[in-house]
């Protein structure tokens, strides 16, 4: 809370010299004691701004790792709304973060059911019947159709899955930029530091891959695909720090429990 500042003041006419220095007198007393001025007691906090909230196993905002999602929502640090529910996992922005994007959300249902469906098709199909010896022209010709939808059906699942692919590598590229919460059946299984947040160790977005490695080689940091790097978190067994570097800058800092499963 911001302290208030009350200075001395002496009202009244000036009936002479005596009265003149009586007033600056009083004036100087009043103001030197005042709460919050430059000779009194915590003076050198007054106005100070609070030390950033370290990112780390402790949590973040008020969230923990592995913190329901009803218990995360009612403490006021995250938006009410989704930003995604893809693969049944669901992300929120911290209050204040970046909006719903309903059209980006429909999207990424609209391939997600594309995706499942065509897959599910393609693993109930029957292994084609090999043509019997002596069979007719007819015979061989449904036998020849039948393989040749069959192997549109294997192209358009796999196509499917690749935009399924992308809608993911889109999903979470924003997500860590904004930073937020990813809940799945478990509870809370990622949390995304915002751009100004920083580990104990000092790193966070922005910061050089030789910074990354001199606070975290020595605890076990290990290199991942994508250009993903990962340490053990402390005390939390399961999770990790997950560090995306881009060139020689690090770009997003999250907690991730890698065996926390969406749904």
């Amino acid at each position: 809370m911001t302290k208030t500042r009350t200075y001395g003041r002496f009202s009244g006419r000036r009936t002479g010299v005596a009265l003149t220095a009586a007033a600056v007198l009083i004036g100087g007393v009043a103001c030197s004691s005042s709460p919050g001025s430059a000779g009194s007691p915590g003076a050198a906090d007054a106005g100070k701004p609070a030390a950033p909230e370290t990112f780390g196993p402790a949590g973040y905002r008020g969230l923990t790792p592995g913190m329901a999602k009803d218990a995360a929502l009612a403490g006021g640090k995250l938006a009410s709304a989704p930003t995604s529910t893809l693969d049944g996992c669901t992300d929120f922005s911290y209050t204040g973060g970046p909006a719903p994007d309903p059209a980006r959300m429909k999207a990424e249902a609209d391939v997600e059911a594309k995706a499942k469906d065509l897959n599910k098709q393609a693993d109930e199909l029957e292994a084609d019947p090999e043509p019997k010896p002596g069979a007719s022209a007819e015979e061989s010709a449904k036998s020849a159709e039948k393989s040749a939808k069959d192997a549109q059906l294997f192209a358009d699942a796999a196509l499917a899955s690749a935009d399924l692919a992308g809608k993911r590598e889109e999903r979470d590229k924003a997500f860590v930029a904004a930073g937020g919460a990813s809940f799945g059946k478990d509870g809370l299984r990622e949390l995304a530091a915002p751009s100004e947040a920083k580990t104990a160790e000092g790193v966070g977005a922005g910061s050089s891959l030789a910074e990354l490695k001199t606070a975290y080689d020595a605890k076990g940091m290990k290199a991942g695909g994508n250009g993903r790097f990962q340490v053990p978190l402390d005390g939390k067994p399961d999770w990790v720090f997950e560090f995306t570097v881009n060139g020689d800058k690090v770009g997003s800092v999250s907690m991730i429990n890698p065996k926390s499963k969406c749904s």
